[in-house]
Parts: C-alpha cells; structure tokens; sequence
C-alpha cells in the first residue's frame, strides 16, 4: 500500500469524524431555508447572524454565519477521541499554535483551534458535542454529513497535518494532484486537489442510505428547481454512487451513497463489492481517465482541470 507521507513516530491527534463545516453567507435566511425545506435538515438554532443545522442527534453538522459575501469551508470542525489536554499538548510539541477556547458554539464549550496549512481554513478539534434533540430519520434527511473537498496549492504541506498531526490514513490518489483521506472506516472523510488555478472549496457531500433514498432526493430537488449539474455516476476513487447540484449560494453539493469502507486496518483492502476494479481493491494510486473519476462517464471537469 502507497504511503506517500507516512505517520511519524510520535502520535498523532485520534481523529474520529468529520463533525461540521461552516459556510459565510449574505443571506443566512435563505441558505437556511435550503437546507431545512430542500435537504430536509433541522434548524437546531437560528438568529439573523446565524444558523446552526443538523441531520442526526449531534448539534450540527452545518454552521452559517452572515457575511458580506460567500465563502465556504470557513471552518472545519473534527471530533476526537480523547482528552483536548492531550491533544493540546502533542500539538504543540509538534510545533503548531494551537487556542483552547470555550465561546467557539453552544454545543461544543471547549475547543481546540488551529489553522490548515496553506488555505486559510480555521480546524475545530472537540471531543463531544450536545445532542440536537432530533430522534430518528424523514425519508428525505441525508444519514450525515460525509466529506468535503478543497483545493491546495500543495498537498504535501496538507497531508503532512492531516496524516502526520491528524492520524488520517492515505485511501487513495488521482494522478499526482488528488488526494483522498480518511480517519475512520469511510473511505474519506477529506480530500484535496493541488491546484494553481482554483482555491477554496470544491464540494461538500451528504451521505444517502441507498440507491432508492437518493433516487427520492432527487426527486425532491425536482420539485424545489434545484437541477443536477453532474451525475448520476460512479467515481472510481471511492467507488461511491454520486450527483452534484448547487445550492442557492453556489457551492457544489454532492449526494452519495455506496462509500468504499475498510473494516480492518490491519488488512488494509476495501470490503468487497461487485463493482470493484480489483480483488481486493486496496488504496492506490489511479491514473487520470474516465474510471477514475467517473466509471459511467463523462466527466466534470474541475475534478481535473488544475
């Protein structure tokens, strides 16, 4: 298995999960109203200034804040599995600033905050967050939230923090500018493309329960005039079953289901499934064509051009 920026000796951070992500928005009251009556969220709290948005028992998994402009991927919020002191410490042995703060949001009191190399991100590191109060699921609610791309300008900076800081494993690469990491069983929880031409945020992505789900997503979106602007397909890396559409904002939303999974990180391989390109399929490094991107065809073009 291709490690191109392995752990280092020391221990890194036990991430978990990706938690939320914070968007900046001039109009808090209408990217609100698209994700609680078109993605079918739930407004856990709301203000003009801000929202706080949910699809499961966590708080949130999304945070608007009021801005003069757009901007997404404002902050990146990952839960952890051990003490913050802890965390903290390692931290700053490693040789990053690191704030401990308890005024970051009304469910997460104690944070640990420090900067993404390179985009200009802020990273929330938590170890709990409250509960939303949100029991059980509508046919419509998307199970959680799954990932969220970025562009760099240089990955090894970013997966040096990621995987040597973060604990994040190597799942996969396209070519020698897209990286796919994850830090529990999904296949990424993260991924970034080097890129001297964009910057900021490519898509963020919300996880379906199955074919069918999405399918009646879709359907909704239809009706609310939201239209895809690619898929359905197959991505290679990942193998997940996606679309994309924009939301009123203009940031890329995807929808997914079948997500590779690896069970067993001692065996390193994907569990399998029928649509596999090898057996096992274990993380590589793909080439830059049709099947990597999309095994149904065609392609999206930011997802290569760079």
């Amino acid at each position: 298995m291709e490690t191109p920026y392995p752990t280092p000796a020391d221990t890194p951070v036990r991430v978990s999960k990706l938690g939320y992500v914070e968007f900046q928005t001039p109009d808090v009251d209408r990217l609100t109203n698209y994700y609680t009556k078109v993605l079918d969220f739930v407004a856990v709290e709301q203000d003009q200034s801000e929202a706080y948005l949910t699809t499961s028992f966590d708080h949130h998994a999304v945070v608007l804040k009021k801005a003069a402009d757009s901007k997404a991927r404002t902050v990146v919020g990952y839960e952890i599995f051990e003490e913050l002191s802890d965390a903290q410490r390692r931290l700053t042995a490693a040789g990053y600033s690191v704030e401990r703060r308890s005024d970051i949001a009304p469910s997460t009191p104690d944070v640990l905050v420090l900067a993404e190399p390179l985009t200009g991100s802020t990273i929330h590191l938590y170890d709990a967050q409250s509960t939303s109060g949100v029991e059980g699921y509508t046919p419509i609610r998307p199970s959680k939230l799954g990932h969220v791309a970025s562009f760099v300008p240089d990955l090894g900076p970013v997966q040096d923090f990621y995987q040597g800081l973060l604990g994040f494993r190597w799942s996969d690469m396209i070519g020698d500018f897209f990286v796919f990491l994850r830090c529990n069983s999904d296949h990424h929880a993260a991924n970034f493309m080097a890129s001297k031409k964009f910057e900021g945020m490519h898509h963020i992505a919300y996880e379906m329960r199955d074919l069918n789900h999405l399918q009646t997503m879709l359907d909704h979106l239809a009706k609310n005039d939201f239209r895809l602007h690619w898929g359905p397909g197959r991505h290679g890396a990942g193998h997940n079953l996606f679309t994309y559409h924009k939301d009123p904002d203009g940031n890329n939303i995807e929808l997914f289901t079948q997500l590779d999974v690896i069970t067993d990180e001692a065996k390193g391989y994907f569990e399998p499934r029928p649509w596999h390109e090898d057996y096992p399929q274990y993380p590589k490094t793909w080439e830059v064509d049709l099947v990597a991107v999309n095994a149904w065809g065609p392609i999206e073009h930011s997802m290569i051009e760079h």
